[in-house]
């Protein structure tokens, strides 16, 4: 399972020529196309070194977020990570855009291993089950950084950005086999049931980060198993039949 503190290491980039350009090349005299070849050279290494510091920023900050809190400021960001606040501004804009890159990462990490717990389900139930244990097992690696990385910017009501992107996708992948399960996959209601699912899963599971870590919190397995219960049987099972019984006494005395 991958941390939601640190990114994996990604591969450089490489490059190789295009025959368009291959072609443009050919026509210009000697000096002008090694001078222009240079260019060339000079703009993809700058490229790459852009890429490669952007890459270490957005690492730098979810080391720093996960032992600061989801809260910290730019500042606090910028000195954890050995560096300046201008340094991050010129590279992400502002926090918002810290915020946004940051999440694009972390996000696209909980959709491949989401996606990837529910390839071994042999049931709608038991594919559900899988993906919310693994959305709470990978934001319970760094609450900070998860609660960082999928708050919506300051003055948005609703999340928006990388988080709706995530939570679309989830919801694709649970409507599938709902479709199967209520014997009609073009019906209405495939596409209610989904939607709701996920707001209860989120509710719930942030509710259930946000828990101190106490004696009878329940452990992710034991969470993703409850939403799961909740979601496909409803919470019958924890509402009485009847009304409690009223003792014949205590009815009297508001008569």
């Amino acid at each position: 399972m991958n941390s939601l503190q640190q990114e994996p290491t990604a591969s450089s980039h490489s490059s190789s020529p295009s025959s368009l350009a291959c072609s443009a090349d050919s026509s210009l005299p000697g000096p002008a196309k090694a001078a222009d070849a240079s260019l060339d050279g000079r703009s993809v290494r700058w490229e790459s070194h852009r890429e490669e510091r952007r890459r270490s920023l957005i690492q730098a900050t979810r080391r720093a977020i996960h032992r600061l809190g989801a809260d910290a400021s730019m500042e606090e960001i910028a000195v954890t990570a050995g560096t300046s606040k201008s340094v991050f501004y010129r590279y992400f804009g502002d926090k918002s855009g810290l915020r946004h890159a940051v999440g694009a990462v972390v996000i696209r990490q909980m959709q491949q291993t989401i996606a990837a717990a529910r390839q071994g389900a042999s049931s709608p139930r038991e594919g559900v089950t899988a993906m919310i244990s693994a959305y709470l097992q990978m934001a319970q690696t760094s609450p900070n950084v998860y609660f960082f990385a999928t708050l919506p910017d300051d003055g948005e009501a609703r999340p928006s950005g990388e988080l709706t992107g995530f939570f679309d996708s989830v919801t694709a992948m649970i409507t599938e086999p709902m479709g199967h399960l209520l014997g009609d996959p073009n019906s209405p209601l495939v596409d209610y049931w989904p939607q709701a699912a996920i707001g209860m899963v989120r509710t719930a599971g942030e509710l259930w980060l946000q828990t101190p870590d106490l004696d009878n919190k329940p452990d992710f397995t034991t969470m993703a198993g409850q939403i799961s219960a909740w979601l496909f049987d409803g919470v019958g099972q924890l509402v009485p039949l009847t009304p409690p019984h009223r003792s014949t006494t205590a009815a009297e005395g508001k008569s």
